[in-house]
């Protein structure tokens, strides 16, 4: 069962770009671009209710990154004020497709398509319950 949410609302968060995020050029170190996105989904799960540790302790389940999709568009640099964009594509029994977008201002700069999948403390992949489909918008 695979549901489809084109025009899914989304959530948003302001990241700072610091010193520690850049390389010698003052350009966003492009791994650091993950970590930004990452913020992006565990607050869109906290704005939901839910933070990981009590999705694991409520739930018995762990979501972890299957697979990431991501193209750089333009650089992000040292000081700049970023936002990261997340919306539900698509959520199916066990997995959700993820957009999201960082940009400076309204400038894309980086385009991410992520899935995630919900596993149970073993490793196997687990049925999402209802109240986490409810917050991906299931």
């Amino acid at each position: 069962m695979n549901e489809t949410f084109p025009e899914q609302s989304y959530r948003e968060i302001d990241i700072r770009v610091y010193y520690e995020d850049t390389d010698a050029g003052g350009i966003v170190y492009h791994a650091n671009y993950l970590k930004f996105a990452e913020r992006g989904r565990t607050e869109s799960l906290r704005e939901g209710g839910y933070d990981h540790r009590e999705v694991r302790e409520e739930f018995g389940l762990i979501l972890v990154v299957r697979n990431i999709d991501i193209s750089y568009l333009a650089p992000a640099r040292l000081d700049d004020l970023l936002k990261v964009r997340t919306s539900i594509d698509k959520i199916g029994n066990s997995s959700i497709t993820m957009k999201q977008l960082i940009m400076k201002q309204e400038k894309v700069l980086t385009e991410l398509s992520v899935v995630v999948v919900a596993i149970n403390i073993e490793g196997r992949p687990v049925r999402f319950p209802p109240q986490l489909r409810q917050i991906f918008g299931g």
